[in-house]
């Protein structure tokens, strides 16, 4: 069996959850491989409804094992909370396990988060506050704990020490604020680290055994390709990679071993926080999307900037993240509108370019140059069988596969696990 990665194809919040959640039933490990509870997956199934920031969306499935991988940084209050609230609505979570290597977010991070985007002003990116840029920051600069650090308290307590007194400087001298405790913080931590003890492993070691038994592993993204630092809108991104490419070191699997990547678009575009959306309405047409489709952030609330589907974004993201295939979600937003809107390519300053700026400088002259289709008018969400969608909703994703070059496999009518209808197989 292969090894699946699933990614997001724009700025992020595209559906990843509902689509793992959808996908896990056949695979027996899922791997969570970035971020942090910056992101959310919100997932509808018979449990109920959940908004997750850090378990992977497999764990609804028992006999799936879900791994957070070492490519996530993790607030370990919000996991174990996380934990709790499934298990009170009757989710088992004993196939949980958290790779040793993955990073803490400690009470600096969450602290400095906040007060390094106020400093910003009118310049602030938009982040989360939850704490991620700066753990990921430590991470980059040999400053960061590991959750493995709390199996040994020793060691644990040295390395909080030497740090701390360098970020209470900071929090001191730069921004004026009141020094972290020592002891808190550590015997806090202490605590977190005996809960989850039992869940921390090697999980390399766990996913080449999965692989060696020919089970169906799954590498589930956060946030969206037009987020990664490297290929995103940067500085308007987030600070690890989202990408195909990135789910090998957050996981811990070679490149060799993926056999299929899933791009995750919406039908339609949305962004959160600052930063160039070069499709985004402020208009009528785009509050209607926002309200029809409840586009506000699983994790922080915020009104989503929501505009037409971009293919040049889409084009851009099947190359680097070699896409072997595409889920679309939100369809049925758009059965209402009487057209639709793709933008092909852009126009920037009187020329026609059909690539994906690298510099958000140029990225923000960009116009749009749009191709117009009729809307179908008539609802989706029941439909479970391509051949039964209208003819106009089978030409927008057949020009949304022609544009992109690569084929749908996935079109998702709802928010809940059966409103799929799948056009082509993925495994």
């Amino acid at each position: 069996m292969p090894i699946i990665a699933v990614i997001g194809a724009q700025w992020g919040d595209e559906g990843k959850g509902k689509v793992v959640d959808l996908l896990a039933e056949k695979a027996r490990v899922v791997v969570r491989f970035s971020g942090g509870d910056n992101a959310g997956h919100t997932v509808i199934n018979q449990y109920g409804e959940f908004g997750l920031h850090l378990i992977p969306s497999g764990i609804f499935y028992p006999g799936v094992t879900c791994i957070i991988g070492n490519g996530v940084v993790i607030n370990p209050a919000v996991l174990i909370n996380e934990i709790d609230q499934l298990n009170q609505r009757g989710v088992d979570t004993t196939g949980l396990f958290i790779s040793d290597r993955a990073h803490l977010i400690m009470p600096y991070h969450t602290l400095l988060d906040g007060l390094e985007e106020e400093s910003r002003g009118g310049k602030a990116i938009g982040t989360t506050r939850k704490g991620v840029g700066p753990a990921f920051a430590d991470k980059t600069a040999r400053l960061g704990i590991r959750i493995g650090d709390l199996l040994d308290k020793e060691v644990f307590q040295e390395r909080l020490r030497s740090i701390l007194e360098y970020k209470n400087t900071i929090l001191t001298k730069i921004y004026g604020v009141k020094p972290l405790s020592l002891d808190e913080i550590y015997n806090q931590y202490c605590q977190y680290g005996e809960r989850l003890a039992p869940r921390i492993r090697e999980t390399t070691v766990m996913l080449a055994e999965a692989l060696d038994r020919h089970e169906l592993v799954m590498l589930e993204g956060a946030q969206g390709t037009l987020l990664d630092p490297d290929f995103g809108t940067y500085p308007y991104t987030t600070s690890s990679s989202p990408l195909a490419g990135g789910s090998c070191l957050g996981a811990g699997v070679g490149p060799t071993r993926i056999d299929r990547v899933l791009g995750v678009f919406k039908a339609y575009c949305t962004r959160v926080g600052s930063g160039p959306m070069p499709t985004e309405l402020k208009d009528e047409t785009g509050n209607l999307i926002r309200e029809r489709a409840h586009e506000y952030g699983t994790t922080t609330g915020r009104p989503r900037r929501c505009g037409w589907f971009d293919a040049v974004v889409g084009r851009f993201s099947a190359r680097i993240n070699g896409l072997t295939g595409i889920a679309i979600t939100r369809l049925d937003v758009l059965d209402i509108l009487p057209s639709l809107k793709i933008c092909t390519s852009y126009k920037l300053d009187g020329q026609k370019i059909d690539y994906f700026p690298g510099s958000v400088a140029i990225l923000e002259r960009c116009q749009p140059i749009y191709e117009e289709l009729a809307g179908w008018q008539s609802p989706t969400s029941d439909i479970r069988d391509y051949e039964q969608l209208p003819v106009e909703a089978k030409q927008y994703i057949a020009r949304l596969e022609e544009l992109i070059s690569c084929p749908v496999n996935i079109i998702s009518v709802g928010a809940e696990r059966g409103q799929t209808i799948h056009k082509l197989p993925i495994f």
